[in-house]
């Protein structure tokens, strides 16, 4: 389960400084992808052994103050409705301010928990000036902070963990594929999931959902066992094509967390676009597994070498990861529909395949022998053993003398070593060095 913290408040509060101090400064970045739509960022937090995903709303500028209001409330509007906590940033040095009370209203209505931030409390003046914030109203506990110096993020963060929605340890069946659609609207991913399963849908076993609005269920279809995470429908609140697109971006980061495998689907007439980017590394980077769907392919004109060029046009824009699988289909001719699902079950497969050490070491040291890593100094570099770790995505560990000398040229042989002698494809590998 992935739980996800909004920080939301108006502009110029201190957001974007509270976000890259709880997603950097404890160290604890799985990952942060910037500009997924124009000004908002995503990343990841843990603490005291809880992990969770934290957005930061960013603010939207404009000349006219009608627009700028409606706009951020909409965006606080889109981040409550996904999100299991929020953050409200207020700053102390301004008081409470019309936009303050606007998003204190939204929040209050939304009836979900809130932890208000005072923010710049960075000296005792500062600090008699908080209960000012009173008269918002809301019914959370106050925390006061300097986002600037991290004065106070420990107790925000103690808070976060207590307010956090605790997990709910499912029933799910560990050897069934959880498959999530994610991309950027209107590309099929809701018309995917219907030919998949069709309107007659042989359900085995509804499966309670572990986010809200997210369902997962359990198909048999096909000859294959295999839960669908259903996130693809976007109640489009907004002709804002902006914030419609953050809405997406918020279900793709609960649906990714919560999958074995993603499929990501590209609009065939649009090309790879910076969010499809974005969403690809977001998978790439949860370890999770990838089969690329370029839907639509129906509507391309074609020549002979259309669909091979196109295919390295995506693996150009995804590289260094590029051994995953491509597949072009059309949800309206149903071309190619069954080998998606057949390629996503491979691709599960491959995610959870394991190595026999004694194989491993047998052709990976002859593949360090041929290819040794360059000395440092003079000094011989020497990996001596090499082991999988019992994980649910590939990871192996390389026992060396100077781990922290190999560089990343080399830690890519040595995954390419692996992808050219045990299949991979569609998977995350992750490489680590120890030392000896």
């Amino acid at each position: 389960m992935g739980n996800i913290v909004a920080i939301v408040g108006r502009p110029n509060v201190g957001k974007s400084t509270l976000f890259n101090r709880l997603t950097e400064s404890r160290k604890a970045i799985v990952h942060e992808s910037s500009g997924v739509t124009r000004d908002r960022h995503y990343g990841k937090c843990e603490w005291n052994g809880v992990e969770f995903s934290v957005i930061d709303t960013g603010g939207y500028i404009d000349n006219s103050d009608d627009i700028f209001e409606r706009e951020i409330s909409k965006q606080v509007e889109l981040a409550i409705d996904e999100a299991d906590l929020m953050i409200f940033v207020v700053d102390v040095t301004t008081g409470v301010t019309d936009l303050d009370e606007t998003v204190a209203l939204l929040i209050k209505k939304s009836k979900k928990p809130v932890i208000l931030a005072v923010n710049k409390v960075d000296n005792n003046e500062r600090r008699n000036d908080i209960y000012d914030f009173y008269s918002l109203g809301l019914d959370s506990d106050f925390v006061s902070i300097s986002s600037i110096n991290g004065s106070g993020t420990g107790d925000l963060l103690d808070k976060t963990i207590e307010l956090l929605p605790k997990e709910i340890i499912e029933n799910l069946d560990e050897n069934v594929p959880k498959i999530a659609v994610v991309g950027r609207p209107n590309v099929g991913k809701s018309s995917l999931i219907n030919v998949l399963v069709g309107e007659e849908r042989n359900i085995v076993t509804p499966i309670a959902g572990t986010t809200r609005d997210t369902l997962n269920i359990r198909f048999n279809k096909f000859e294959h066992d295999f839960i669908i995470l259903d996130t693809a429908g976007l109640r489009k609140k907004t002709k804002v094509n902006e914030n419609i697109e953050f809405y997406s971006v918020m279900r793709s980061i609960r649906a990714i967390e919560n999958s074995d495998i993603c499929v990501l689907m590209i609009d065939a007439t649009q090309g790879v676009e910076a969010q499809d980017m974005n969403v690809f590394r977001l998978v790439q980077k949860n370890s999770k597994g990838i089969v690329v769907v370029v839907n639509k392919w129906d509507l391309v004109d074609k020549e002979t070498n259309t669909m091979k060029e196109y295919e390295e046009t995506i693996r150009e824009r995804i590289a260094p990861f590029t051994d995953v699988p491509i597949i072009f289909t059309s949800t309206i001719t149903k071309q190619r529909i069954l080998k998606v699902l057949e390629t996503a079950i491979s691709v599960y497969q491959n995610r959870r395949r394991r190595i026999q050490t004694s194989v491993l070491n047998k052709i990976m040291l002859e593949a360090i022998e041929n290819h040794e890593p360059p000395s440092v100094r003079g000094k011989f570099i020497q990996i001596k053993f090499v082991t999988q770790l019992p994980t649910y995505s590939p990871v192996f560990a390389f026992f060396t003398n100077m781990p922290q000398h190999i560089k990343d040229p080399y830690k890519r042989y040595l995954e390419n070593q692996l992808r050219k002698n045990f299949d991979f494809t569609g998977v995350p590998i992750k490489i680590f060095f120890r030392k000896k």
